[in-house]
């Protein structure tokens, strides 16, 4: 069903067995990008670990799936080491910079602002409870990023209703076809 070399990357806590990255592993077989820590993160030790990941592919065929605070953490990895594959998908990017933003993450802040060197859709919605709309537009504008919003749907993880999310699967082949 799909062409590219998927890697998804939970955010913090990581996505647990009925989350829709997880859901899609088992399904399509995408590779996770495992952390050593989920609940208390340092970005420095994910973007290590992406590249890591990144490394053992052809990094043309690559599509990176991110939620939420690891979407910092593909962009510091993208500003770093200027690799460039097929896309990325980000989805709910949380800013470190709110309130609401998990205490005991490091070297969340700042989040960066760099134009990305592949095609890449950022999903968000109107009611993202770790990012505000307009500061998910911002991010998605300074990415060179697609912004797709995809209305009242909180941070598009299981609390907030999501399971196998199939819009999500159709947002993705857009970046698989490309």
């Amino acid at each position: 069903m799909f062409k590219s070399t998927i890697l998804t990357l939970p955010g913090i806590g990581g996505s647990g067995p009925q989350h829709w990255q997880s859901l899609w592993e088992k399904e399509y077989g995408f590779i996770r990008i495992e952390q050593k820590e989920w609940d208390t993160p340092d970005r420095a030790d994910w973007v290590a670990n992406i590249q890591n990941a990144v490394s053992k592919y052809d990094p043309i065929d690559i599509i990176l799936v991110g939620h939420s605070a690891v979407c910092g953490a593909i962009i510091e990895w993208t500003r770093q080491y200027q690799t460039e594959i097929k896309g990325a998908l980000l989805v709910a990017p949380a800013d470190p910079e709110a309130d609401t933003f998990p205490t005991g993450a490091v070297g969340f802040k700042p989040m960066p602002l760099i134009n990305l060197p592949f095609p890449s859709i950022v999903v968000t919605s109107t009611n993202d409870y770790y990012v505000p709309l307009d500061c998910a537009t911002q991010f998605a504008h300074s990415w060179g990023s697609e912004l797709v919003n995809i209305g009242e749907a909180g941070h598009i993880n299981v609390s907030s209703g999501f399971g196998k999310w199939d819009e999500g699967l159709e947002i993705l082949k857009k970046l698989d076809n490309h």
